[in-house]
């Protein structure tokens, strides 16, 4: 590479994504006080511009006008240019982006601000073109324009941002009015089942036309609401559901055949053609819902999908401390000799390049078939490609194919005359060697950031895959990252947890110079994933912790007079608003998460005020709960976990114990969207002999290993066998 010819701030940061623009001609500052006090002193615009290190528009956006000279001059001679990593600064983003979509009825990334000398939003937008089009105005006039405004029309201007801002602290805020319960469970679940029944795609699953994204949260949602209504008809059609779109997408191209792991959304309505970036996020939750999936039907081909995931993860996305990363991104460049990148080069495939690799002659099959024939047939080559030019805008998949399983193994054998059983083989070993050739290709670029949420979501996925398939190795891989986060993301003096820390040189943890403290997100998505660990491995340290976060949310984030936590904290005067959020997207919404987390921890410490609280949320979102659950379903799920109270269900016996295990065993084989597990092992000194008093009072039968089913503390009869225990836990 040669020398580069600009140098600007962010070349001192440690975020992937600001360090790809630390070379861009634009005199960019990252988010802080520096940036803040020149706008003031100069009386500058600022020009604030977000995204993340494997947004796709973010590139072309980079490429197009910030390595422009002259679009780097006249942003620099007019504007403070700010970069920010939405993935660090997720409060800043919320509060931009709410902005952008109240006043341009859309969204996304790049997001592109324009801000008054106090960060207050007056424009906004998303991608702009470089120049002029047709239909769109292009980067250099609008920054001209705006300029030209700011010369001309300041005080308007800073009249109308302040018009904005109030109408916009108007519109975000979530709060209880007067004196409101949570909404009825009963109907919540209802209408929410009614709205993804309606929005439900019978033929390919999924809840959209197109674009498709994976959405664990609705597919959760379906889970509970069958366990709720198993005998009736819409339960069955819950489950159904759920296991149809979990198969489609299994099988579709937004699957990675050959690499594992799950790409972030489908363009068509088929689950065929992705985005093809890859996410932590998206890797942990679908290995618990495919976990789930598999618990529920017993079917070993969700079982599967899950250790496919996590194997994804453990060998690319896994630091060797025991962190995860955030990203891959979705564009490469084709061979070592490219000058270009291109979306999704590392995983498609000309069929010619599957024949070369693929062949060999098949035994037993018809006359003449190669394990190419085989293979293409089975995962819809074509020799032309199988991306329709509709999906590919750019050109970038012309005479590619993305992988999609099209037949049944029955089908694909029933065609080359081979015995059904034969084709796994065939298949494995066709999926081997393009996985060989494939590691010859230049790798995307990885963002070797690591967020406290994200690594709870994962861990969260490694636990419950651990618990449900009974595989040791993952509950140690979660522990392994929990302990990760509690030495590198969390500061033991103030109790505090942190956002981001980062991989330095020589593979080394580093944090910057100021760390990010943690966000509401953080602080759940981590105590979620802690009890998830304490349920898989019963090591009482996890449950001590959780708790102890618990409390420190509390303190930081909790809406005392609106009720529900705000995303951030108190005390950054850079934040013009304190957000709640209010959609279950991509990732749950921390609210709907904490309430589940709330009922947890109340039955693992005995505070009520904390099954107090999660009412409290509920009916802080009440009015959405009714009128459209589908935006949040994780939340809507949680008001029947409200409803129907948790149970504890307690095994009293020595950890070591045969008998204990299969109780063990038994209770984690079985989907029970409301009981919380704990072990009582005798130890009265112990964490949660303390916390509950009410455990000294259990005892192991005739002793054996029992289990006892309790409810708000009182409990049932002592069970000693396991199938008994099934039958009351499917309850």
């Amino acid at each position: 590479p040669s020398v580069p010819r600009h140098t600007n701030r962010l070349i001192n940061e440690k975020s992937p994504y600001l360090l790809q623009h630390a070379h861009n001609p634009v005199d960019w500052y990252p988010w802080g006080q520096e940036a803040f006090d020149k706008a003031k002193k100069e009386n500058k615009l600022i020009f604030l511009s977000v995204g993340y290190s494997t947004c796709h528009w973010c590139h072309v956006m980079e490429e197009e006008s910030f390595k422009n000279k002259e679009i780097g001059e006249i942003m620099n001679k007019n504007f403070v240019c700010i970069k920010v990593d939405r993935e660090e600064r997720p409060d800043v983003d919320k509060v931009y982006m709410t902005f952008v979509q109240a006043t341009s009825g859309g969204g996304g990334w790049p997001m592109s601000v324009w801000l008054t000398p106090d960060l207050k939003p007056f424009v906004g937008g998303t991608y702009f073109p470089p120049e002029d089009g047709v239909h769109r105005v292009g980067f250099r006039t609008v920054l001209l324009r705006i300029a030209e405004q700011w010369k001309e029309n300041k005080e308007a201007l800073l009249e109308n941002s302040q018009k904005i801002l109030e109408a916009l602290l108007y519109r975000s805020e979530v709060h209880v009015q007067g004196q409101e319960s949570p909404p009825p469970s009963k109907e919540v679940m209802a209408t929410c089942f009614k709205q993804l029944s309606n929005s439900y795609d019978e033929d390919y699953g999924g809840f959209s036309e197109s674009p498709k994204f994976p959405t664990p949260v609705n597919l959760n949602f379906l889970f509970t609401y069958w366990a709720l209504h198993r005998t009736t008809p819409e339960g069955a059609r819950a489950l159904q559901m759920a296991l149809h779109t979990l198969k489609m997408m299994a099988h579709g191209g937004i699957h990675d055949h050959i690499g594992q792991g799950f790409h972030r959304y489908s363009t068509d309505q088929h689950w065929h053609v992705p985005h093809f970036e890859k996410m932590l996020y998206d890797q942990g939750q679908l290995a618990a819902t495919y976990s789930r999936a598999f618990q529920i039907s017993g079917d070993e081909f969700f079982a599967s999908v899950a250790q496919d995931i996590l194997l994804y993860v453990s060998r690319d996305l896994s630091d060797q401390a025991g962190g995860f990363y955030s990203a891959e991104d979705a564009d490469s460049y084709p061979t070592t000799a490219s000058g270009k990148k291109r979306e999704g080069a590392f995983c498609v495939w000309a069929a010619e390049e599957i024949r070369a690799l693929l062949p060999d002659p098949v035994k037993g099959a018809t006359e003449g078939t190669t394990l190419g024939d085989v293979f293409m047939h089975h995962y819809g080559v074509k020799e032309t490609g199988n991306v329709s030019p509709m999906k590919d805008p750019h050109q970038e998949l012309k005479g590619k194919n993305v992988l999609i399983v099209r037949c049944s193994p029955e089908l694909t054998a029933s065609r080359f005359g081979l015995e059904p059983g034969r084709l796994g083989a065939l298949l494995q070993e066709g999926r081997r060697r393009l996985s060989t050739a494939r590691a010859q290709r230049p790798r995307p670029h990885l963002d070797t950031k690591m967020l406290a949420a994200w690594n709870g979501l994962m861990i969260s996925g490694f636990a419950q895959a651990g618990a449900a398939l009974a595989e040791q190795e993952y509950v140690s891989r979660a522990a392994q990252a929990a302990a990760f986060l509690r030495r590198h993301l969390f500061d033991p003096a103030s109790g505090r947890l942190l956002r981001s820390c980062y991989r330095g040189k020589d593979n080394t943890v580093e944090q910057s110079a100021v760390p990010i403290q943690g966000f509401l997100e953080d602080y759940v998505f981590v105590i979620q994933a802690l009890f998830d660990l304490y349920e898989a491995s019963l090591e009482q340290g996890w449950l001590e912790w959780a708790l102890q976060l618990q409390h420190m949310q509390d303190k930081l984030f909790w809406d005392p007079k609106g009720f529900a936590y705000f995303s951030s904290e108190a005390g950054d005067p850079s934040l013009l608003l304190r957000l709640k959020d209010d959609q279950d997207g991509a990732e749950p919404t921390p609210n709907s998460v904490t309430v589940t987390n709330l009922l947890r921890a109340a039955c693992y410490s005995g505070h009520t005020e904390w099954v107090e609280k999660a009412g409290q949320i509920l009916a802080a979102f009440s009015e959405r709960l009714q009128k459209i659950p589908i935006a949040l379903p994780e939340m809507a799920r949680a008001t029947a976990v409200f409803h129907h109270t948790l149970k504890q269900v307690v095994i009293c016996g020595d950890p070591q114990g045969e008998d204990t295990k299969e109780m063990l065993r038994c209770v984690r084989s079985v989907f029970s969207p409301n009981k919380v597990l704990m072990l009582a092992d005798g130890d009265s000194t112990g964490f949660l002999y303390r916390q509950l008093p009410f455990l000294a009072s259990l005892e192991r039968k005739d002793g054996k290993a029992t289990a006892y089913l309790c409810s708000n503390f009182a409990c049932s009869l002592p069970i000693t066998s396991p199938q008994e225990l099934r039958g009351m836990l499917c309850l």
